[in-house]
């Protein structure tokens, strides 16, 4: 036994009796433990060793078609009052869904084997790091918390022997059945039950599942925040460091953001960028008053097509060692892997991502599936932040929200203060791409990056938001939208992106520091043209003026756009965000 505290070995004992595996295991979290998990599941076909020399501890991992992704349909938030999830979540009532999901865990893992893991959702020891327990009988489960958490008996440091304080996660492969596949979340019971999926997203529970809709309800009752955030920490000439948190709807750039590579006008001088996360942020007060941020996990869970050295050479290099590829192509020839968009020379002698033969320069079928994964260890990346492991977190100066919007959103915005931000997260959107779905330009509002992540009701959330404002006072962050994603009426993106990005991330640190003047539009302070950087660019100030052009009409269509999607949360919507929506349509004119 890895703890003595008696209320995780009840509920062990519990789930044990329910479940009814052949065998045990305490995951202690030793690498001689973890090389015999990898040998168990490279015997049994489970996992595939790559190539030893150009791919060190590497592995591929398949899994079924039927279970590639996360499956929102099939993921409910189980709270005592049904409005207490709120109309975007899927909801059952705790009772019911227990009665439905206990006689499909009676024994299910009968002839298996149950992985008890503890794991720390951020530093051991820090004040902001929370434990969870996930009781799985899947290796690669297993394998891949190891590198996603702080996994093992060191987790227990922050429970301490009496404390109840922890996430009780209970998963099982069963049959893999996507008729009987539940991913649910029990907030008021600390508890997260999921059954008939392999897949990452869905059976990782402490990544979306523990990290975002169990914390952000524990964030609301302890009064802190969980968000779909990467970190970034920008590092000036004379080694300051200031730091943002930004969220963004998926196909945003996020990951890129993340793991900026400076253009060569800031390198040359001497300027850094260092990545604290990628994906989430628990955020807190510190003792001086200003927000603190850490990103719980200590790995990535990344989407490998479109990956590739140009496009983020940061992520790339975390792939090269110690990582598990999830659905992606095999090159026969060298056992390496590859998928869409890694580079131009897809290999002929390949298995897919099913494991059917595949030959890259004649197929029509794709090589990796569109929702492949690599799990990599957060260390490996080149650019990882020396405060990755502080266990006070890193202070945010600024919060970033964005979308890909065509022509409504300009370049960048700042909001006039912390409520009208909280106004901007909240109405937070995308435009669909060819990609995603037929439709294309179809509005989909994602408020804070967390329509598919928030744990509780969402018009409780912003209140949330708007609380932990009235707390911060005056040492709040600075809030800001950015649009990387404005189009010319050819459809061509006007900003050059990726690492240009820095450019508007250097105005955004300069206003949080006072540095510079603003002009002020309906929709909030935007730059002068000439106070973004263009040097080395083949844009000049006009076309950054067209980029931050706001267009009174299109914006009046996106304010009743908002008003519709604002009405779905009835009175649970706080006022000062009605307010806001006044403000800004009297703005308009």
């Amino acid at each position: 036994m890895l703890t003595k505290n008696q209320n995780v070995l009840k509920w062990v004992d519990e789930m044990i009796a329910l479940c009814k595996p052949d065998q045990v295991l305490w995951i202690d979290g030793s690498e001689e433990q973890l090389d015999a998990l990898r040998a168990e599941a490279t015997a049994t076909g489970e996992m595939y060793p790559l190539n030893p020399e150009k791919l060190p501890g590497c592995y591929l991992h398949r899994t079924l078609p039927n279970d590639v992704a996360r499956v929102e349909d099939r993921t409910f938030i189980c709270t005592t009052k049904e409005e207490d999830a709120g109309p975007i979540n899927n909801w059952c009532s705790p009772a019911e869904m227990y009665a439905k999901l206990t006689p499909m865990y009676d024994g299910v893992m009968k002839g298996r084997t149950m992985y008890v893991i503890p794991y720390s959702m951020g530093p051991i020891g820090s004040p902001l790091a929370k434990v969870g327990v996930e009781l799985t009988d899947s290796i690669y489960v297993v394998l891949n918390m190891a590198i996603m958490t702080r996994m093992g008996k060191d987790a227990f440091e922050n429970l301490g022997d009496t404390s109840d304080d922890f996430v009780r996660g209970l998963h099982s492969k069963a049959d893999i059945d996507p008729e009987k596949r539940y991913i649910v979340h029990f907030p008021e019971d600390n508890t997260i039950w999921s059954i008939n999926s392999a897949y990452g997203g869905n059976v990782l529970l402490g990544k979306k599942c523990f990290a975002l809709r169990i914390a952000s309800y524990q964030g609301k009752n302890e009064g802190w925040m969980a968000e779909h955030m990467l970190i970034l920490g920008i590092e000036n000439p004379k080694g300051e460091v200031k730091y943002v948190a930004a969220a963004f709807p998926s196909a945003c750039g996020k990951t890129n953001l993340a793991m900026l590579v400076p253009p060569e006008i800031y390198a040359k001088q001497g300027y850094k960028v260092w990545c604290v996360g990628d994906d989430i942020a628990w955020l807190k007060p510190g003792k001086d008053g200003r927000l603190y941020a850490i990103n719980p996990e200590n790995g990535f869970f990344g989407v490998a097509p479109g990956t590739n050295q140009k496009s983020n050479p940061n992520a790339l290099a975390s792939t090269r060692k110690g990582t598990i590829f999830t659905n992606v192509a095999l090159n026969l020839d060298d056992d390496t892997v590859w998928w869409e968009g890694l580079d131009k020379n897809p290999p002929e002698h390949a298995l897919d991502w099913t494991g059917k033969p595949w030959n890259g320069k004649t197929s029509e079928e794709k090589g990796a599936h569109p929702n492949s994964r690599f799990t990599a260890p957060a260390k490996n990346c080149p650019c990882v932040s020396p405060e990755f492991d502080n266990p006070q977190g890193v202070p945010i100066s600024a919060m970033i929200f964005g979308g890909r919007r065509a022509k409504t959103a300009p370049l960048v915005y700042q909001s006039f203060d912390w409520k009208h931000g909280v106004f901007v997260g909240s109405t937070m959107a995308s435009e669909t791409t060819a990609a995603a779905t037929g439709a294309v330009g179809v509005v989909r509002r994602d408020p804070m990056a967390m329509r598919p992540f928030c744990g509780y009701h969402m018009g409780d959330y912003f209140g949330h938001w708007l609380e932990m404002g009235e707390k911060l006072g005056d040492k709040a962050p600075k809030i800001f939208n950015v649009n990387w994603f404005r189009t010319d009426d050819e459809g061509h993106f006007i900003w050059p992106g990726f690492g240009d990005n820095m450019r508007v991330l250097m105005w955004i640190l300069d206003r949080c520091e006072d540095k510079v003047d603003a002009v002020t539009t309906p929709i909030g302070f935007e730059p002068k043209p000439e106070d973004i950087n263009t040097e080395g660019l083949s844009i000049g100030a006009d076309v950054i003026a067209d980029l931050l052009n706001v267009d009174p009409a299109l914006w009046k269509e996106e304010a009743a756009g908002i008003r519709e999607f604002y009405a779905q949360f009835g009175d649970r919507l706080p006022q000062e965000l009605r307010e806001q929506l006044d403000a800004l349509e009297k703005r308009l004119g």
